[in-house]
């Protein structure tokens, strides 16, 4: 009989069904993928609100289509402002930056109290607020210096290894012990009415929805924390810092120039220099002899031409050891 003859359908092996040919405009995936970058620096990211900090960071990778990167601490979704990231081999140096002293500009919105002491939870209980600048002056410096703080349930600490947020997203309640914290300065910006803004110079640990709360509860009309912006993070300031739009709007090889190098994260520390030789054996892994150290000091090592190797600790027999090593 008569007839155009059907072209073969190409068979999927394992299953026996025809393999679909892919849609236009879709990449074929036999196709190979890009590489990813070997690209080192630090970014100093301007956070948007409603995006979590994996989120920026995986967004940022990807502009940057960088092999690796992490953060150095977290924004919660509702939070703005400074998000250091490193790339690359500035990982290794990222928890420098986790005990470094932050500040904050945050809005306390007072008469109300939410299940999560931010915006993102419900109402539990709104109350008049009749309280003036005065009473907010005489308030404040109770929460300044060295101070206990309950963590909130809705917080990435683990308890038997999972999250407090799990818990209290299950209703569940939990006794937390108090960590120390300390407030190096809490300034008063304004209040009009419910809205109080302040300024918050803080060391590591602080949460700053418990702190909004904390301050509601002196004050006996409740609170909660309406919106947190970072402005530094110990010697990062977010008048340095770029948004994802602005890096998206940039020529891919434009973006790198906003890239900070790796030693930024240890500034800190003093600073050594070493000879060939010694440059040799620190990057080999070697502790080495070297005039003028103390037992237990960190310090950042430069080679004779200047590059940063990494940071050292003098260990008990005074020798400056290796501890974090850029790769060679």
């Amino acid at each position: 009989m008569g007839g155009t003859r059907r072209a073969p359908v190409p068979t999927n092996r394992r299953s026996g069904r025809g393999r679909q040919a892919p849609s236009p405009g879709r990449p074929r995936r036999d196709r190979p993928l890009m590489a990813r970058r070997k690209i080192d620096g630090v970014l100093l990211l301007d956070k948007p609100a409603g995006m979590t900090s994996n989120q920026a960071l995986q967004k940022s990778r990807w502009l940057f289509n960088a092999e690796k990167a992490g953060h150095t601490g977290t924004l919660d979704p509702f939070a703005t402002g400074l998000l250091p990231l490193c790339l690359g081999e500035a990982t290794k140096f990222s928890q420098f930056l986790l005990n470094a002293d932050k500040t904050y500009w945050a809005e306390i919105e007072l008469g109300v109290r939410t299940s999560t002491g931010d915006p993102e939870g419900t109402i539990l209980e709104t109350r008049p607020v009749t309280v003036g600048r005065a009473d907010i002056e005489r308030v404040l410096p109770l929460f300044i210096g060295d101070l206990l703080q309950i963590p909130p349930m809705h917080s990435a600490l683990k308890r038997d290894g999972r999250p407090l947020y799990e818990y209290a997203r299950k209703g569940i309640e939990l006794d937390r012990a108090a960590r120390p914290v300390v407030v190096h300065s809490l300034d008063l910006l304004s209040l009009d009415a419910n809205r109080l803004i302040v300024r918050v110079h803080c060391g590591k640990g602080l949460y700053v929805r418990t702190l909004a709360e904390d301050i509601g509860a002196a004050l006996a009309c409740g609170a909660h924390l309406k919106a947190l912006r970072r402005e530094q993070s110990g010697a990062f300031d977010i008048a340095d810092a770029v948004s994802l739009d602005a890096l998206a709007a940039l020529a891919p090889e434009d973006r790198d120039r906003w890239l900070k190098p790796a030693d930024c994260l240890v500034e800190s520390l003093p600073r050594l220099d070493l000879d060939i030789e010694a440059a040799w054996q620190m990057s080999h892994g070697q502790a080495i002899w070297h005039t003028g150290l103390t037992v237990g000091e960190r310090l950042r090592v430069y080679d004779p031409t200047g590059r940063f190797l990494g940071v050292a600790e003098v260990d008990q027999e005074g020798k400056a050891a290796p501890r974090r090593l850029l790769a060679n």
